[in-house]
């Protein structure tokens, strides 16, 4: 059995709650699908410990965004219905 980097899948997840990519500014980052953690890494083993160790250790739970993709913290955070807009 791999290492815990190793089982992480690379390409988008419907199920997977954590993605790993660059942002537009090259930096490392960990978006959360609840929207709950994450945040911006100087390395990709760095965003993946994170993100691995966030979903209690179950590499399944994360996955690699594909190189040529820009995503930040928000990208795939699902918006809660309840929210109202600031007036």
């Amino acid at each position: 059995m791999g290492s815990m980097q190793q089982q992480v899948r690379r390409g988008f997840r419907a199920r997977a709650r954590f993605v790993v990519g660059r942002d537009s500014h090259g930096w490392w980052v960990v978006s959360d699908r609840k929207g709950l953690v994450g945040g911006l890494f100087t390395n990709e083993a760095a965003a993946i410990h994170f993100a691995v160790e966030a979903s209690d250790r179950h590499p399944e739970n994360v996955c690699r965004a594909p190189d040529d993709a820009a995503i930040d913290l928000g990208t795939f955070a699902s918006r809660p219905s309840s929210r109202r807009p600031h007036s």
